[in-house]
């Protein structure tokens, strides 16, 4: 969880990288976001991107927000709909809580400091969290198995570990993530690829150590996962913030 603060006198443009996360993004301020993405344009003053986004841009002024990384295995739950149904898409939070989001960014403006909204939010998440359904403890298990290993993990291992034909790992995973486990690894190695880049270690290397064929293999990845060269992707500013705000990037 994070808190954002965006001021200026004029909007600023930012390309949101993917990441194996759901996000979601709370805003209580006098301000919108414009997402422009696969579907066209969208004013939101709260939304959910499910874990199969694709890069989108984001337009934002004056705005202040909570945003949650919100782990697939608990999504279902938080959300009150599957990831599956998320897909790639960008949603107003409105649409998954209704009336609640009112009421919870009318609490979030009133308070006065960011740990106060911080635990307003975890409030939130925590009752619907214990209220909603849990995912299969295999697919739990194969979701961590595949944040543990970065992405490099057999998807054969992940179903022997569950004790599961490849088949219904492939269906169950599906189903409640939202991803195949194989999308699933080839997006958390993407990600920790594309901030050990932008951290400025060299393409070879970071290919090599994220058990890419070859450069053009990890060029190719990340092109695909933001339509960007890995130089420009790595340069965004949604990235550079990440060590500040994300200091221990994603929990499994």
């Amino acid at each position: 969880m994070a808190g954002f603060r965006i001021r200026g006198d004029s909007p600023i443009e930012l390309l949101a990288i993917p990441h194996p996360a759901v996000t979601i993004a709370v805003e209580f301020g006098d301000r919108s976001f414009d997402v422009h993405g696969e579907a066209g344009r969208m004013r939101s003053g709260s939304l959910a991107a499910g874990l199969a986004f694709g890069a989108f841009q984001v337009r934002a002024e004056a705005v202040e927000c909570v945003q949650i990384r919100l782990s697939p295995v608990a999504a279902h739950a938080v959300l009150g709909v599957p990831s599956v149904e998320l897909g790639g898409s960008v949603v107003a939070l409105d649409d998954l809580w209704g009336r609640d989001v009112a009421r919870l960014r009318e609490r979030l403006h009133h308070a006065q400091t960011w740990p106060e909204r911080f635990a307003l939010v975890d409030a939130e998440l925590s009752s619907r969290l214990l209220a909603g359904p849990a995912v299969d403890p295999e697919v739990a298990l194969a979701w961590r198995q595949i944040v543990a290993s970065r992405g490099q993990i057999r998807i054969g291992d992940l179903a022997a570990g569950a004790g599961w034909s490849r088949q219904r790992l492939w269906s169950r995973f599906g189903a409640q993530i939202g991803l195949t486990p194989k999308r699933a690894a080839m997006l958390v190695r993407f990600d920790h690829a594309i901030h050990r880049l932008a951290d400025g270690h060299a393409p070879a290397q970071v290919a090599a150590d994220g058990g890419y064929v070859d450069q053009s293999h990890l060029h190719h990845d990340v092109r695909a996962f933001t339509g960007a060269t890995p130089t420009a992707s790595a340069n965004e500013p949604w990235l550079a913030a990440d060590d500040t705000a994300w200091p221990a990037h994603l929990s499994p």
